[in-house]
């Protein structure tokens, strides 16, 4: 009996200590939480970091989630004191809601004017504490909402009240244990249209009757930096600072203004001698005025008519805004933005204008010429006067034919190593290229089959063996540098584990290679075939990328050129009739010399859409929960790499190979290249059992060169968030 007494008592204690109001009969004592209908939020006294020896305060919860974080605190700027224990929150006399010390001393309070007494607060599942005017009201006198902390909570509204004057933001903690008002905070700003505003990490000036501009279109390289020029129509206030990178002291107009200018201080309106000069795409400046207008002429002309007025813009769903102050802070965007429109002396229009009409006037006359050249040369191809030209391999300028090109050049070359072909056979073989003998397409173009043929040594097709033909798209962009590349390269690699080239063919605009045929095509059509991708078991599986690393390992380090292929993926993986695996597509291939960095190629290449892993933000996004990368390294690292295994491999696989497999992986894809193992040493780790070093978390924040193992952050600064915003309606 005792202990069911004991235990009845601990359960009437617990129900005792939640509340779902407060009223004059009942307050909040502490030991006791007033908590939200569904008991989602829950409001009480508590100690910041649970710390006994801390103060108290009053603040607002959410009831199920641990650890726990608050999200309001009533008397942040006055906290109770840590060993006073009966400190309570009421409802006075006069109907508002208080908390008061041990000592029945106020605290804090709701401070309204209240009808009666007979009010009672209560927390509603929203997380808005309120005041109502009695139990069941829905008239509220007061809420929390409208005194926010360092959260903002659903419903809750941050801006500005013009009438009594009081700006709703969040204001940061001083520290994890003193939630008073910190440095830091974020709301809106009073002006029309409303800006974020928040406090800045840092602050400039720029002196009076500058211009400062900031254009963000250059070329971005390894450490980006941005350029700041004047505007059109202004100077560098100092050349000779200017000149040595400091650029604080900003801009001056380059010639004044007809207002300006004029002494009379009773003119008001705008001289004749200015106008405004249009620019695009920008972000508007700081310290605007909003003016009423109906539309974007109304604007200009009350910008035109007051003397004050430097620049204005007419955004669309905002309405008009102008300047009179000095424009700080603009921007340039390489897509979007505003327009903006700067007034301008009229000699410096004119002489925009000028520059316009001659740029124009010989844009016209070269497009002319263009088109009487180009009708030219088409009625002479029609005639047959003019014979076809092509610029081949770089062994001569003008030949009479492409073909003849090829036969020159491989007079001197090893006849196994590459042949050229007749055009108009392949395009017999092919049936003009029909869609039927089409296997695929690839970055540069289309791929088809040629059944039962054979090529000669004089570059016909007789019967006998079938090859893949890879036809050029000429939009692909592959010209013939590109060509010229993948034919000689791929001519020259002999390795087991790398399509060859057989023959090659040029007529005018048509470039084509030919392949060995390979049966089981790519890697793709079995990976991504719910029919064929049983097919490849783990044995299959781990022979295609042992074939793949010993043909990377030749091309890096066993060729006699060291090649970087760029495009590599599993469309670019061949497969033999006993599914062996060959890298294909050496157009997409750069030539390093031994001497070169890496991360210094000079040319562009590769696949239409194709990005390294190191700048394609799809293989880690910022949830890192949902990267593959990061997906792979958490079941890695949680000893659940068996999770990642496709499930129609079935019993085929090795637990412990598998695990080591993927290990193998994760250290290829770290975000230094100088901790990514070489090929050699992947072949290595493939092959047999040996130590390994533990892959780090494989996020790509911050990227270091090849031959810097250790990330630079000298460039990386914090951006000024209050000064990039551009305005949108909505």
């Amino acid at each position: 009996m005792f202990i069911l007494f004991l235990f009845s008592l601990l359960l009437s204690q617990h129900h005792c200590a939640e509340v779902y109001n407060i009223s004059s009969s009942q307050p909040l004592a502490q030991g006791q939480t007033l908590v939200s209908p569904c008991r989602i939020f829950e409001l009480g006294f508590f100690s910041p970091n649970n710390n006994s020896d801390n103060n108290k305060y009053v603040g607002i919860w959410h009831k199920n989630i641990l650890p726990r974080k608050v999200v309001w605190v009533a008397n942040r700027e006055k906290p109770i004191a840590a060993a006073d224990t009966l400190a309570s929150l009421a409802i006075t006399s006069n109907g508002n809601l208080e908390l008061v010390d041990g000592k029945q001393n106020s605290v804090w309070s709701t401070n309204i004017p209240v009808p009666s007494n007979t009010s009672a607060a209560m927390l509603l599942d929203s997380g808005n504490f309120v005041v109502k005017v009695s139990i069941g009201a829905a008239d509220q006198l007061w809420q929390s909402f409208d005194y926010p902390g360092d959260t903002l909570l659903p419903s809750m509204r941050l801006g500005f009240d013009s009438k009594s004057g009081k700006r709703n933001v969040l204001t940061a903690w001083k520290s994890e244990s003193d939630p008073s008002t910190g440095m830091f905070l974020i709301g809106l700003t009073p002006q029309l249209p409303s800006q974020i505003l928040g406090t800045k990490y840092f602050f400039y000036n720029i002196p009076d009757k500058t211009v400062a501009y900031m254009d963000m279109t250059s070329e971005a390289s390894e450490s980006p930096t941005s350029i700041c020029k004047c505007l059109k129509g202004f100077v560098p206030k100092s050349h000779e600072e200017w000149s040595k990178g400091n650029r604080t002291a900003g801009c001056v107009r380059q010639t004044k203004l007809s207002c300006e200018s004029n002494t009379n201080k009773s003119v008001t309106l705008r001289g004749k001698g200015d106008g405004f000069s249009k620019m695009v795409g920008l972000k508007v400046p700081d310290f605007h005025e909003y003016i009423t207008s109906s539309d974007a002429e109304e604007c200009k002309i009350q910008c035109q008519n007051n003397c004050s007025c430097l620049a204005y813009a007419y955004v669309k769903n905002i309405g008009c805004l102008a300047w009179s102050k000095d424009l700080i802070d603009l921007q340039e965007f390489s897509s979007g933005g505003v327009d903006l429109f700067i007034l301008l002396d009229r000699a410096e229009i004119g002489n925009r204008t000028k520059l316009i009409v001659s740029l124009t006037a010989i844009g016209f006359i070269s497009v002319l010429g263009a088109v009487v050249f180009g009708l030219h040369r088409l009625r002479a191809n029609q005639k047959g006067k003019i014979k076809v030209k092509t610029k081949f391999f770089k062994l001569t300028d003008t030949t009479e034919t492409s073909r003849d090109t090829l036969e020159e050049y491989t007079r001197n070359q090893d006849p196994s190593e590459l042949c050229i072909y007749n055009f108009d056979s392949i395009l017999n073989a092919t049936n003009n290229f029909s869609i039927s003998n089409k296997l695929g397409e690839g970055g540069f173009g289309p791929v088809y089959k040629d059944m039962n043929i054979l090529i000669n040594s004089y570059g016909m097709l007789q019967e006998g063996k079938e090859i893949a033909v890879k036809r050029l798209s000429s939009s692909s962009g592959q010209g013939i540098e590109e060509f010229k590349n993948e034919t000689l390269l791929i001519s020259k690699l002999q390795h087991k584990n790398l399509a060859r080239i057989m023959c090659c063919c040029v007529k005018e605009d048509e470039k084509l290679l030919i392949y060995e045929f390979m049966p089981n095509r790519s890697l793709d059509t079995h990976l991504f075939d719910p029919v064929r991708r049983p097919e490849l078991d783990w044995g299959r599986r781990f022979n295609i990328i042992q074939g793949v690393v010993r043909g990377l390992l030749y091309l890096h380090h066993d060729s006699h050129v060291k090649v970087i292929h760029r495009d590599l993926k599993v469309s670019n993986i061949l497969l033999d009739e006993n599914m062996n695996p060959k890298i294909s597509d050496f157009g997409l291939a750069r030539i390093v010399q031994g001497t070169q960095n890496l991360t210094n190629t000079q040319k562009v290449v590769g696949t239409l859409g194709y990005m390294s892993p190191e700048k394609n933000t799809s293989f880690y996004y910022h949830d890192q929960e949902l990267g593959l990368i990061a997906y792979a390294w958490h079941s890695w690292n949680e000893g659940s790499g068996l999770d990642l295994v496709d499930e129609v491999l079935a019993d085929s696989y090795s637990p412990s190979e598998v695990t080591r497999r993927v290990h193998i992986g994760l250290l290829c894809v770290q975000d230094n290249a100088a901790e990514r193992p070489t090929m050699p040493d992947v072949v290595f780790m493939l092959s047999r059992e040996t130590d390994r070093p533990q892959p780090k978390w494989p996020i790509f924040n911050f990227h270091s060169s090849v031959s810097d193992p250790q990330p630079r952050y000298d460039n990386i600064c914090s951006a000024n968030e209050d000064t990039i915003t551009l305005l949108q309606g909505r």
